[in-house]
C-alpha cells in the first residue's frame, strides 16, 4: 500500500489523501465552468481560457493537500488564473487590450457576474456558424466542464474524434470574430435547439455516468436544473424549455429512491416511492401542463409527460402504460430514432406483452442499438418472460461488456449470478 512508506497509521494517511482528492474533485466540478466563462468573457478567447483555467486547477491539485483548500476556493482559482492570463497576454501583442479587463477584474466581480457569464458562454458555443455536433461538444467541455471522454461516450464516438471537433470550433469562433453575448430575441430560435441538447445530454450525463467510478454525478444533475431554470427565465414562453425543465424535475424528484445503500441501481418497478419527493414531482407536472397549454409540442415536452406518467402512479401496478405508450408514438413521430423506438417498444411490451416464442428467430438485419447496452440489457428482459434463459443470459453479458457504469455493471452481475 501507498501508506506503508510512511510513518503513522497508513490507513489513517489514506483515509485522510482519499477525503481530500474528493473535495478537490468536488470543487473544481464546481469552479471550472463558472472560471472560464469569466474569463472568455475577459479575454474573448476560448483557448486561452481553457489553458489558464487548467494551469490554474493543475496548482491547487500540487498545493491545497499540502497547504489545505482555502476558506474562498473560487476566488483563489480566480486570482491564479488572472495572473496565468496576465502573463500570457503579455507575451502576445494582440491581447495587449485585455491588460486592463485583468487588471480590473476580481473574484468578487467575477462570482457576481457567473450567471450571465455562463449564460453568454452557452449561445456563444452554440452560434449557428459551428455545427450541432460541434456546438453540442464545445458547450459540454467549456460551459459544463466535461472531458473528451465523457462527451465521446455521449455522442458514442472516439475520444480522438471529440478533440478534433473542439479544436476545429475554438478556431471558428476566433477567426469569425463571433461575439461573446446572448443573442437578441429575433435570433434566439436559432440556436435553441443546440442550447436544449447540451443541457438534456449534461444532465444525462450526471444521470448515469458513462466514465469514471461514480454511479451518477448530482453535481451535473444540478447544473443541467439551474441552465434549464435560467433559460426558462429569459424565454417563459418557449414550451420546449418549459418541457426540458421540468423532464430534470421529475427525474430528480425521484433520486434518492434510484440507488440502494450500497450503491447499486434500483429499477423502477423496485423502487420506494415513499421517497420520492411528491411536492417536486406536483411542480414539475404543472410545468408539463404549463407547456402543453401553448399548444407546440415537442420532444422534451413529451418526454417529460412520459415520466409525469410513471412519477404519478402511486404503483408500479397503477402505472398508465397505455397513456405511455401513446406518448411514445407521438414521440417516435417526431423523433424517429433507434433509442425512442427501444422506449415505445418496452411500453408495447407492457400493454400487449412480449412478443411471440416465434419471434426474432428470422434472419433479421443488423440491428442499430448492437452497441447500446440497454437495448441487451431490455432484451435479456424480454427473453426471460419468454422463458428463454440461456438467450437471456447472453444478452445480460453482451449489455454487461457495454457499460462502464458501475451501478448498471453491479445490477447485471446480480442478474448473472
Amino acid at each position: 500500500m501507498a501508506g506503508s512508506r510512511h510513518g503513522g497509521d497508513p490507513s489513517g494517511r489514506d483515509v485522510a489523501v482519499a477525503a481530500t482528492e474528493e473535495a478537490l474533485t468536488a470543487v473544481f466540478r464546481e469552479e471550472t465552468g463558472r472560471l472560464t466563462a469569466s474569463l472568455v468573457r475577459v479575454l474573448g478567447d476560448f483557448a486561452v481560457a481553457e489553458e489558464v483555467v487548467a494551469d490554474a486547477l493543475l496548482v491547487a491539485w500540487q498545493r491545497w493537500p499540502v497547504e489545505g483548500i482555502p476558506a474562498n476556493p473560487a476566488g483563489w482559482l480566480w486570482t491564479v488564473a488572472r495572473h496565468r492570463a496576465v502573463d500570457l497576454v503579455r507575451r502576445d501583442s494582440r491581447h495587449a487590450g485585455k491588460l486592463a479587463l485583468l487588471a480590473a477584474a476580481t473574484p468578487q466581480q467575477a462570482a457576481h457576474a457567473d450567471e450571465d457569464d455562463r449564460l453568454r458562454l452557452l449561445f456563444t458555443c452554440c452560434h449557428p456558424a459551428l455545427s450541432h455536433e460541434a456546438q453540442v461538444a464545445l458547450t459540454l467541455r467549456t460551459v459544463c466542464g466535461l472531458s473528451a471522454a465523457q462527451i465521446a461516450g455521449a455522442f458514442l464516438v472516439s475520444e480522438t474524434a471529440i478533440v478534433q471537433r473542439l479544436t476545429r470550433a475554438r478556431r471558428k469562433l476566433a477567426t469569425a470574430g463571433i461575439p461573446h453575448q446572448v443573442p437578441d430575441a429575433d435570433h434566439l430560435a436559432e440556436r435553441l435547439d443546440a442550447v436544449l441538447a447540451v443541457i438534456y445530454l449534461l444532465f444525462n450525463e450526471g444521470y448515469l455516468t458513462s466514465t469514471g467510478d461514480s454511479a451518477q454525478r448530482r453535481d451535473l444533475t444540478e447544473d443541467a436544473e439551474w441552465l434549464a431554470a435560467l433559460l426558462a427565465r429569459l424565454m417563459p414562453t418557449e414550451p420546449e424549455v418549459l418541457g426540458l425543465l421540468a423532464l430534470i424535475r421529475l427525474h430528480r424528484a425521484r433520486a434518492d429512491a434510484r440507488f440502494d445503500v450500497a450503491g447499486r441501481l434500483v429499477l423502477l418497478a423496485d423502487q420506494d416511492r415513499g421517497r420520492w419527493n411528491r411536492a417536486a414531482i406536483a411542480a414539475a407536472a404543472g410545468l408539463v401542463v404549463r407547456a402543453s397549454r401553448l399548444r407546440r409540442p415537442g420532444r422534451y415536452q413529451l418526454q417529460a409527460a412520459i415520466v409525469a406518467c410513471h412519477a404519478e402512479a402511486e404503483t408500479w401496478e397503477a402505472t398508465d402504460w397505455p397513456q405511455i405508450l401513446l406518448l411514445y408514438d407521438a414521440l417516435y413521430a417526431r423523433l424517429p430514432t433507434p433509442v425512442v423506438g427501444l422506449h415505445r417498444a418496452i411500453a408495447l411490451a407492457q400493454v400487449a406483452g412480449p412478443p411471440g416464442r416465434g419471434a426474432g428467430r428470422a434472419r433479421r438485419p443488423a440491428c442499430p442499438l448492437a452497441g447500446y447496452h440497454l437495448f441487451h440489457a431490455t432484451r435479456a428482459q424480454l427473453l426471460r418472460q419468454l422463458g428463454r434463459p440461456a438467450q437471456a443470459r447472453l444478452a445480460d453479458e453482451r449489455a454487461l461488456g457495454l457499460t462502464g457504469n458501475p451501478a448498471e455493471r453491479a445490477l447485471l452481475e446480480q442478474r448473472l449470478a
